[in-house]
């Protein structure tokens, strides 16, 4: 057994801890064990990525507890593509954060770990308890992120985002407590298993339980209607956690992927389909509003926020088309939204700063120093979330688009990525427009710093993994392909958690009470 899958949870939680030991220590000293410890997570994310090339899961055990007992790891193509994007992020994140942002808060650098942890963790577990763990986890840490500043604003913002999650993640437990009272346990392969045996009187309650877990992870991913919570918290966020926050939506895209792939795959009975036909109206209708409300925005960030939203209806369209080709899409849809929506965050917070009292007010502001820069900067973000050809955008919705192509509600589904495309289009010409050409006389100068080198670099990495999407598109879309045929063909996920002698288990004569 390969202690590989570990590592993303173990390296950052014990890094956390111990820049809260010495949370007085040098800014120096946190910012080295920060990034050591988050390059250790990209080389272990790397590291497995390629381990299950081959198409065999990774598991681990702790404690070697046979299955379906204990906490148990799964990296399988899905979680080892989560895992090389969230490290990609936050490699580039925290570099721009130790350019000076970071030494605004004594605790950015463990909450900015912990949160690194709770998305691993996320991805790799196969329970469904310790899915709501990692959950809670990672949210407990952006609260304290978004927090940072105390601003009245922000903490209103974040109140609200915890209040909606905190009662989320209540209707999480009952859900859970449902599944387990019935089946007898929570790994998820097991479940998949035993919800197939559910005798019919209880049938409907396991229907119950998956379709609480469905609104629980359509509020993590912010979609219509439970998104509200989203604009305000990611806008009024600093430019780095709302950069980094750009990947945890996904974390509720990938919860309704693996959920209902592998233990809701449709047929008969419990484990019957729960997503048609309210998924893909709903994907719809949070693109059409997330789109709607970027055009109406009146700042730079809830213009990104909106975005987001935008970008999640986009993916579940993919998610909603079924299949491994519409997952396939959604997956590499997914990868391009998580990278430029934190490109523009991270753009809209240099382009504040060089406006000085206008910020990111979408109104006439000073002459901008580094014009030309953030121009180009702005200008890449804006086309590629617009999808302008060739950009990651265009190839994501374009890939989207056919795997839709034999559905019926076709022209439905064009119409609305089309329309909501040339939308963008026109809000980033907007916001560009204004921030970029229309000038007035500052009452004073401004003072804020230019950009910084590190900062730079950091937009270059992000932007740089989003033209290796268009460069590399033949293998990335190859690569999701396989992630779409290993979801829809559960068995290989069942065998490497529960093992060859899985069928041999023991099971109530009839499932229904909790096993002994």
């Amino acid at each position: 057994m390969t202690h590989l899958p570990a590592v993303p949870i173990i390296v950052p939680a014990l890094a956390a801890a111990l820049l809260l030991i010495l949370h007085r220590a040098p800014i120096v000293m946190k910012r080295a064990i920060g990034m050591g410890a988050t390059v250790i997570f990209a080389v272990a994310a790397l590291a497995i990525f390629e381990e299950t090339r081959s198409g065999a899961p990774l598991v681990y055990r702790l404690g070697d507890w046979p299955p379906p007992f204990g906490i148990v790891l799964v990296a399988d193509h899905l979680s080892a593509f989560m895992l090389l994007l969230t490290a990609s992020l936050a490699l580039a994140v925290l570099l721009y954060a130790v350019q000076g942002w970071d030494a605004r808060g004594k605790l950015f650098h463990p909450l900015f770990l912990f949160q690194v942890m709770g998305l691993n963790g996320a991805f790799l577990t196969g329970d469904l308890f310790n899915l709501f763990v990692f959950f809670e986890v990672l949210l407990i840490a952006s609260y304290g992120l978004a927090l940072e500043g105390l601003e009245v604003e922000r903490l209103r913002a974040v109140l609200h985002y915890a209040v909606i999650n905190i009662a989320a993640s209540s209707v999480f437990l009952i859900a859970v407590s449902l599944l387990y009272g019935v089946t007898g346990t929570l790994n998820m392969a097991h479940l998949a298993e035993r919800i197939a045996e559910v005798r019919a009187e209880d049938v409907g309650l396991v229907r119950a339980a998956g379709l609480l877990l469905l609104g629980v992870f359509a509020v993590k991913a912010a979609a219509f209607p439970l998104y509200f919570w989203l604009p305000a918290a990611y806008s009024h966020a600093p430019a780095p956690v709302a950069a980094l926050f750009a990947i945890m939506t996904k974390v509720g895209i990938y919860a309704i992927i693996r959920v209902t792939t592998l233990i809701f795959p449709g047929g008969e009975g419990a484990g019957m389909e729960l997503t048609s036909p309210w998924l893909m109206p709903v994907a719809l209708i949070t693109l059409a509003l997330g789109t709607v409300g970027a055009l109406g925005a009146q700042r730079l960030a809830g213009m990104t926020a909106y975005l987001t939203i935008a970008s999640v209806g986009t993916i579940l369209t993919g998610v909603a088309n079924g299949g491994s080709k519409g997952l396939a899409a959604a997956l590499y849809y997914l990868a391009h939204s998580t990278l430029v929506i934190a490109v523009l965050f991270l753009v809209s917070d240099l382009l504040g700063r060089s406006r000085g009292a206008a910020a990111d007010q979408l109104h006439p502001g000073p002459p901008l120093r580094q014009a030309a820069p953030l121009g180009l900067a702005f200008l890449f973000a804006g086309a590629t979330v617009a999808g302008i050809p060739p950009s990651s955008g265009f190839l994501g919705k374009l890939i989207i688009l056919q795997s839709t192509m034999n559905g019926l509600s076709v022209v439905l589904i064009w119409t609305v990525i089309l329309v909501t495309s040339a939308l963008t289009l026109v809000t980033c010409s907007r916001a560009g427009s204004i921030v970029l050409w229309n000038y007035v006389e500052p009452d004073q100068p401004t003072r804020d710093r230019p950009p910084r080198a590190g900062e730079w670099t950091a937009l270059a990495g992000l932007a740089g993994c989003s033209m290796l999407l268009v460069v590399f598109a033949a293998p990335v879309t190859r690569y999701t392909g396989e992630v779409g045929m290993q979801l829809t063909s559960r068995g290989n996920y069942i065998e490497a958690v529960l093992g060859s002698g899985h069928d041999d288990l023991v099971r109530p004569q009839a499932v229904g009470k909790a096993a002994p």
